[in-house]
């Protein structure tokens, strides 16, 4: 009976033991995935955006967050085997989680945040991790040696944070990695040599780093690498003729280095090698014929070193070869013939080097070239044939050899081209009128050639056109007026030549010009005044040539003029314009040679930035302004004039101070009685006008222009007279409906006025008090007087203003797409703003800036430069706007201004803020 029992008490229990074992497995596993849950939520809770992990809640498993990845463990057990969050902004420490609750982690992946801090040594606690990357972060520190101990690990990526201090030998204990990539960051100390041991390893990425020593030649032992990049360090030393060992290796780069010595002819064992790129380095020595065995090989970078001899025709076997440069070493000699056979070069650099003897005949054969730079050689003979129809070319840079023929018979139409330079050759021939078709150009020299017939008006066509330099050859007939039309142009050069005619007045219209060279040629007529719209010249030199007539005093308003002005070998008569004066930047006047007269403006003695102001050989007379300069200045630059005297040792003392004494007492009683007699006139007036205004009946409404670009009293760019204007503009708003309403701000509001002739403008209207019908007029003013001042192709142009009892507003050029405030506001539209157009929005308001601060005189400061005050245009060029707490800044004091701008946009610090 008692047996009976305990057999039966005894199955009761196996009975249980079967029914309850399933839910002691979950009850532990419950357990285990509890634990870690809780880690994660601790360290959640230490992020400053933990509403990124929303789902990450006690109500749901773990297993079910973001990012989040479950498995089960070989004891059955569920548990976290993944964390993979990138790109989820993410801020904050590492080294709140709790690493030992996740022993049978493989995989964690936090790239691309903002975490920050020591990576913590506790991570070495995830023994089975196989995974990790930390990329793009914010660590700082250094990489903990314990990582050492995590056997584990096959993939390691740290790369683009802020780490510092050494590479731990003890990472050489990791012998199943198989990538390691620690670039981008502050790493400092010598390569391991250990790092050999890691026998597996197929990437090792340690570039742009501060890694300093020698290449462990014990790298050679790793023969499974595909990639090795030790570029944009500080290494020293040869490069270890062990790295021929690496057969596997199919990147190849030790760029940015202080290296030395040859490059180790083993590096013919590579044959798997595809790129080399060992240029920026001070390697010495020939090329290695044994290159020739690299059948792979696309890339061969090795400029800017010290090899030298000639290229191997072993060269000539690699095939595959679609980008050599070997620009800025001593290699000489001619190409070797069997560079022909290369024929799928897309870049082809052999630029500042000694090499000699003709071109290879075949060198686009392939069609593919795009990069051809072979300058400063001494290459012979024509342009290749098979240029004229490589259609692919885009830059091509073969200045400073001795190359000969017609080039209108050597090139072609190249549609995709956008810098080509031929200077300094033996080129002859005639410019093409296919040139004009280059519709992409935007740098063109063939200066110092032989090149003959006359400048194509075709060249006009170029829109993109930034430089033209035709200047020393033989070009002949006049400048074509089409020239004008090239809004981009800032380098133009046409000296020395033979060229006659006029200089065209259109060439005012080129409002980024700030170099303009035709000196040395045959011109005649006056200087036209419109140059004096090219407020961005640096550079004026129209010297030798046979103009004449006066010199415009427009040409005084180019306040940017600093290299040179130089006008002198002419004919020009007439006075000095003082308007001169106004040229503080400049630092070479030379009037000498013409036929000038009168006296030297005094004004010139506040240009203190001068070198050199030679006005020899005029009819100028009377004394030299009294200051420093002068003073020390040679004779030579006075000489054979009518009458120069004064303070220049070598010239005359001007006429005694006692009978001036007389004369002034006399000439000043006569200015004393005139100022006078004036003041009474004015007076009077006044006071007529006074009598007269409250009478008046009808008040008249005028939009006046601008002194420039605009001329006084009409709307020169639309040939409209201010009172047709106005009306005009009344019109077309409605008299300021809200429809027409593009924008609005403290000062006032803008509008959009389509004019009946169909051109579009921005009218603000600034917003006068309700009562009162008045503004304050300051910063009114100050908007008036600050952009008549500016002519910049980054700054809204002010056409002209209307200042009534009724209205007061200004006109600008209307920008097609507004601000960039509204631009950013709307989803869809700044989906367009990609990151090119971005920086180029960044540097158009950078120009701006650097105009107003540096080079307009004096400088503006404009204390509000919001997203809402940059308009772009339809290509999404920036302009800024809005100058209404602007200010003209003197530049000889410190300058302090009030607190003023749009809140969020103010410098920080003091609420007085000197900006001098």
């Amino acid at each position: 009976m008692a047996c009976k029992l305990r057999r039966s008490s005894l199955s009761t229990t196996l009975l249980l033991l079967v029914f309850l074992s399933p839910f002691v497995v979950l009850v532990r596993a419950a357990s285990v995935l509890g634990s870690q849950g809780r880690a994660l939520l601790h360290w959640k809770s230490t992020l400053r955006s933990p509403q990124l992990l929303a789902s990450w809640n006690v109500d749901s498993s773990p297993c079910n967050w973001t990012g989040v990845a479950c498995n089960t463990a070989r004891n059955g057990r569920l548990v976290i085997s993944e964390i993979q969050l990138p790109n989820m902004s993410l801020a904050g420490p590492l080294d709140a989680l709790n690493f030992s609750a996740f022993r049978s982690l493989a995989n964690l992946n936090l790239s691309y945040n903002q975490l920050n801090g020591n990576i913590p040594p506790t991570i070495s606690a995830l023994s089975n991790l196989v995974s990790l990357d930390l990329t793009a972060n914010r660590f700082t520190g250094r990489i903990p040696v314990e990582i050492g101990s995590m056997k584990a690990l096959q993939f390691l990526n740290i790369s683009e944070n802020q780490i510092s201090g050494p590479i731990p030998p003890s990472l050489s204990n990791l012998s199943r990695l198989t990538e390691m990539q620690l670039e981008i960051n502050n790493i400092s100390g010598v390569i391991p040599e250990e790092l050999g041991r890691l026998r597996k390893l197929t990437y090792l990425a340690l570039w742009t780093n501060q890694l300093s020593g020698s290449i462990p030649p014990s790298l050679g032992n790793l023969t499974n690498l595909n990639l090795l990049d030790l570029s944009q360090n500080q290494l020293t030393g040869f490069i270890p003729r062990e790295l021929g060992n690496l057969i596997n290796l199919v990147y190849f780069s030790l760029s940015n280095n202080s290296l030395t010595g040859p490059i180790p002819s083993s590096v013919g064992n590579q044959s798997k090698l595809e790129i080399v790129d060992l240029w920026m380095n001070e390697l010495s020595g020939s090329m290695p014929p044994e290159i020739g065995k690299l059948h792979q090989l696309t890339t061969l970078a090795l400029q800017i070193n010290q090899l030298s001899g000639q290229i191997p025709p072993s060269l000539g076997i690699l095939r595959n070869l679609i980008d050599l440069r070997l620009s800025y070493n001593h290699f000489s000699g001619s190409l070797p013939p069997e560079m022909n056979n290369i024929t799928g070069l897309a870049t082809f650099q052999l630029r500042n080097n000694n090499f000699s003897g003709y071109l290879p005949p075949a060198i686009c054969k392939g069609g593919a070239l795009w990069y051809l730079s072979l300058g400063n050689n001494s290459f012979q003979g024509p342009i290749p044939a098979t240029l004229k129809n490589c259609t692919s070319l885009k830059n091509v840079r073969l200045h400073h050899n001795q190359l000969t023929g017609d080039v209108s018979e050597h090139l072609g139409v190249y549609p995709n081209l956008w810098y080509l330079d031929l200077s300094f050759n033996r080129l002859s021939g005639a410019i093409s009128s296919d040139w004009g078709r280059w519709h992409n150009l935007e740098s063109l020299r063939i200066s110092n050639n032989n090149i003959t017939g006359v400048v194509p008006s075709e060249l006009g066509q170029l829109s993109k056109l930034e430089e033209l330099d035709l200047s020393s050859n033989y070009f002949q007939g006049e400048i074509p007026r089409s020239l004008g039309n090239l809004a981009h142009l800032y380098n133009f050069n046409l000296s020395n030549n033979q060229l006659i005619g006029e200089i065209p007045a259109e060439l005012g219209r080129m409002s980024n010009l700030e170099l303009l060279d035709l000196s040395r040629n045959g011109l005649t007529g006056t200087i036209p005044y419109q140059i004096g719209n090219c407020m961005n010249l640096q550079l004026l030199k129209l010297n030798n040539n046979n103009l004449s007539g006066s010199i415009p005093f427009e040409i005084g308003n180019l306040v940017c003029l600093q290299y040179a002005l130089d006008i002198s070998h002419n004919s020009l008569t007439g006075d000095i314009p003082t308007q001169f004066g106004k040229l503080l930047m400049l630092q070479n006047l030379n009037l000498s040679h013409n036929g000038l007269t009168g006296n030297l403006p005094s004004t010139f003695r506040d240009m203190r930035s001068m070198f050199i102001i030679d006005v020899s050989y005029n009819e100028l007379e009377g004394p030299v302004p009294d200051n420093k300069h002068f003073q020390e200045a040679p004779v030579e630059w006075f000489v054979h004039n009518k009458g120069l005297c004064g303070v220049v040792k070598g010239l005359p003392p001007c006429a005694s101070s006692t009978a001036n004494e007389h004369h002034g007492r006399k000439h000043n009683t006569v200015i004393f009685l005139s100022i006078v007699a004036s003041m009474v006139v004015l007076l009077l007036l006044l006071a007529f006008v006074g009598i007269a205004l409250p009478f008046q009946k009808t008040k008249k409404h005028t939009v006046q222009a601008v002194n420039n670009p605009i001329k006084q009293g009409t709307f020169s760019v639309l040939n409209f007279d201010g009172k047709v204007a106005y009306k005009d503009i009344i019109e077309a708003t409605e008299d300021f409906d809200e429809k027409y309403l593009i924008g609005t701000g403290a000062y006032g509001s803008v509008y959009r006025a389509e004019l009946s002739s169909g051109e579009v403008l921005a009218v603000k209207k600034i917003h006068l008090s309700e009562h009162e019908n008045t503004v304050d007029e300051q910063p009114f003013q100050n908007e008036i007087e600050t952009l008549t001042r500016i002519r910049h192709r980054n700054i809204v142009k002010l056409y002209g203003f209307c200042s009534s009892p009724h209205h007061k507003f200004l006109v600008y050029e209307y920008v097609e797409r507004g601000s960039l405030g509204s631009v950013l506001r709307i989803e869809a539209a700044a989906a367009e703003l990609d990151w090119v157009k971005r920086v180029n929005i960044v540097k158009d308001v950078a120009r701006a800036l650097s105009y107003m601060h540096h080079d307009c005189v004096p400088p503006i400061v404009h204390r509000d430069v919001t997203s809402n005050n940059i308009l772009l245009d339809s290509e999404f060029k920036a302009c800024v706007s809005d100058f209404g707490i602007s200010r003209l800044l003197n530049p000889d004091t410190s300058n302090w201004s009030m607190l003023a701008g749009t809140h969020g946009y103010l410098a920080p610090g003091n609420i007085l803020i000197n900006i001098s």
